[in-house]
């Protein structure tokens, strides 16, 4: 399947079974496979290139608009214009959604994404005049997304290759770290700053790192986010 569709291929459950699914015009492709198993074919209808973009739907943050580049951003909204690629992070996912809101009502100061992915998060802080914003991850792809996101945002953002779990963080006021619950507990015990915006986790889990506690905390489905300040 690699071989035949380096682009990608889909699997999912058919009957107890599992379905490798994948778009193709190779005339040799039903022939190949079926060194794999049976082989069904089912024509496609014209636009099923781009039928994907259906599920990619702009949302709405407040006075933030984030959605792709196809649609057009709601008239007075600030837009974040993020594609869907190489990068986890398109304002789509429930934990993006609450850091944003939690975000919303934190003063502006110098700012930290913790685990950037495609750095929708800086890119929406720049946009809502956090500065200076710095974006970290271990993904090489993830940190040249961020970057070229922020450029085509019009926003300053660093973007930077890190271990966000071993290396220096920056000394800024707050962090955002939508990464999943001991990632976000480590991180919060290296930041020097006041406040750590964090998700990444269900509900039924808390961050508990040491010197923090969560002040507000915001639920969507089954998972949560807070908004941690240090103690003392």
């Amino acid at each position: 399947m690699i071989e035949l569709f380096p682009d990608g291929f889909e699997e999912r459950e058919a009957n107890g079974a599992l379905e490798l699914a994948a778009y193709t015009e190779r005339p040799d492709a039903p022939a190949r496979l079926g060194e794999l198993g049976p082989v069904r074919e089912t024509g496609v209808s014209a636009g099923w290139e781009s039928a994907w973009r259906r599920f990619h739907r702009p949302v709405r943050v407040g006075p933030l608009w984030i959605g792709p580049s196809w649609e057009a951003p709601e008239p007075g909204a600030t837009a974040v214009v993020v594609d869907p690629g190489r990068a986890f992070g398109t304002g789509g996912h429930a934990t993006t959604r609450l850091c944003l809101e939690l975000l919303l009502g934190v003063p502006p100061t110098g700012l930290v994404d913790v685990g950037c992915g495609s750095g929708v998060i800086a890119v929406a802080a720049a946009k809502l005049g956090f500065a200076p914003v710095v974006a970290l991850d271990n993904d090489e792809a993830a940190v040249e997304v961020a970057y070229a996101n922020a450029v085509a945002n019009g926003v300053e953002v660093d973007a930077r290759l890190a271990d966000v779990l071993t290396a220096p963080l920056p000394d800024v006021g707050l962090a955002v770290a939508n990464i999943a619950r001991r990632p976000v507990e480590i991180v919060a015990e290296r930041f020097a700053g006041d406040v750590v915006i964090a998700s990444g986790y269900l509900t039924g889990e808390e961050p508990a790192a040491e010197g923090w506690r969560s002040r507000e905390r915001r639920v969507a489905g089954e998972w949560a986010a807070d908004r941690l300040e240090r103690v003392g």
